[in-house]
């Protein structure tokens, strides 16, 4: 029997299993879900148990736990370190979905329910690709799972995990499908995503909420202050003003930009998708460099003063932020953390108190395309779609995927199957069934490719 033959024998019983992990609310943002994070665990060491590995457990961390499975034929043998998370984001707006968040339907040659793709979706195509390898005789490595329940909040217990476990997870190469191709036509492999820093930010005035009349033009408004801040981040041709912050940016060389410019990308459908008449951004760069290789600066949300129904002439005492940069790999966001509250505290003017708090952060990540694993993922992927994937950077972060390579000294594969269309994070999430079905084989054909 085939690797494809042997999925479509089986493919009813692959959607019965992804479905009873995507009925399981694992929220990890809410206290709430803490036993539905632990059910959603105990039900993934069950599925990893019935599809081949010898051993698959819940462990314990100071959040959420963490699944750890493993199959070991020897200890000779190359091994993989599969990483995923069962944890998914919240569903509100709830009113805006089209059906229940956790009762997956099909529709439309689709699945769509919360999770379908972010990561539930991605992780069985990973442990029904390892399955199928193991039926159709194709699993020559050891193979380590291990799926996290806080991938959603920042991951904030794994790092601890992964130093006090190294010597559980040793392997050769990490395998990760969390991430997404350039279009349902273009099959990508990720190479590269950007670093992560964020904060919250608050200026007060007064020590109490005034009358805008009385003190209008006499005392400083927390808000007017915190928008000119913000606004000086930026200068007129979309550059980051603070000083220092480009000294470990790698300009792009004219291959990697050649590279780029062979995407296909239609900017007039991109505009159009977001409902925009011009794109915005820093001078010089074409947009898909803009939003994959270019460090940013965004404000997140801002807020202060009265903003309930009908009108109130007050002049805040307070005024709040969050922001974020998004950084390119050699940018260190522990520095970049530095820089900004170092620049905030130089510009920030007598007649307001400013505060910043770092909330959190991550590193970049560049994956070199000649090593055999990754040419492993680029043979599977062109048998399973029929075209060489493209190699391409992502604007999104991972974090967890430096300090992989940080603690455990690994490289990780990015061989994901997400689409823009499919709304993760977004009411009605969505996966194609022949996208689940063809990362399914991918990941098999991986198995048959690595040595």
């Amino acid at each position: 029997m085939s690797v494809k033959s042997y999925i479509e024998s089986n493919k009813e019983r692959f959607l019965e299993e992804l479905f009873s992990l995507i009925s399981i609310p694992s929220i990890s943002a809410k206290q709430e879900h803490k036993p539905d994070m632990e059910a959603c665990a105990r039900r993934w060491t069950e599925v990893l148990l019935s599809s081949g590995a010898d051993r698959a457990v819940v462990m314990p961390t100071k959040g959420h736990p963490v699944v750890y499975g493993e199959r070991m034929i020897s200890p000779d043998l190359p091994t993989v370190l599969v990483y995923s998370h069962y944890d998914v984001m919240p569903v509100e707006p709830l009113e805006l979905w089209k059906s229940d968040p956790f009762q997956p339907e099909i529709r439309d040659g689709r699945i769509w329910a919360r999770g379908a793709d972010d990561d539930k979706g991605q992780a069985m195509m990973q442990v029904k690709g390892f399955e199928t390898a193991i039926k159709e005789g194709l699993l020559k490595c050891n193979v380590k799972f291990i799926f996290e329940g806080e991938e959603e909040i920042g991951s904030p217990s794994l790092e601890d995990f992964c130093k006090e476990n190294k010597e559980l997870l040793k392997a050769d190469i990490i395998l990760v499908s969390d991430t997404s191709m350039v279009s349902p036509d273009i099959p990508s492999l990720t190479t590269g995503l950007r670093g992560l820093a964020y904060w919250e930010i608050e200026v007060t005035g007064p020590n109490r909420d005034l009358h805008s009349g009385h003190f209008g033009g006499a005392v400083a408004n927390p808000i007017n202050v915190l928008c000119k801040l913000m606004a000086d981040i930026q200068d007129a041709d979309g550059r980051i003003t603070i000083p220092g912050f480009y000294d470990d940016v790698q300009e792009l060389s004219p291959v990697e930009r050649d590279m780029i410019a062979q995407i296909p990308f239609d900017e007039e459908k991109y505009k159009k998708a977001i409902d925009v008449k011009e794109l915005r951004g820093e001078k010089g760069y074409s947009t898909l460099e803009r939003n994959s290789c270019r460090p940013t600066f965004d404000l997140c949300g801002i807020w202060g003063g009265y903003t309930g129904e009908g009108s109130k002439t007050v002049l805040p005492s307070k005024a709040y932020a969050k922001m974020s940069t998004r950084l390119v790999p050699h940018q260190d966001y522990r520095k970049i953390i530095t820089l900004m509250e170092e620049y905030i505290a130089r510009v920030a003017p007598a007649y307001v108190t400013v505060k910043i708090r770092p909330t959190h952060g991550g590193q970049g990540y560049v994956c070199p395309i000649d090593i055999p694993a990754y040419q492993a993922a680029e043979r599977a992927m062109e048998t399973a779609f029929g075209k060489k994937p493209l190699a391409v950077r992502r604007g999104g972060s991972i974090p967890i995927i430096a300090t992989f390579e940080e603690v455990l000294g690994l490289k990780t594969i990015l061989m994901g199957f997400g689409l823009e269309e499919n709304g993760i994070h977004s009411p009605n999430e969505s996966c194609r069934l022949d996208f689940f079905y063809k990362g399914i084989e991918s990941v098999a054909e991986f198995y048959r490719e690595f040595k």
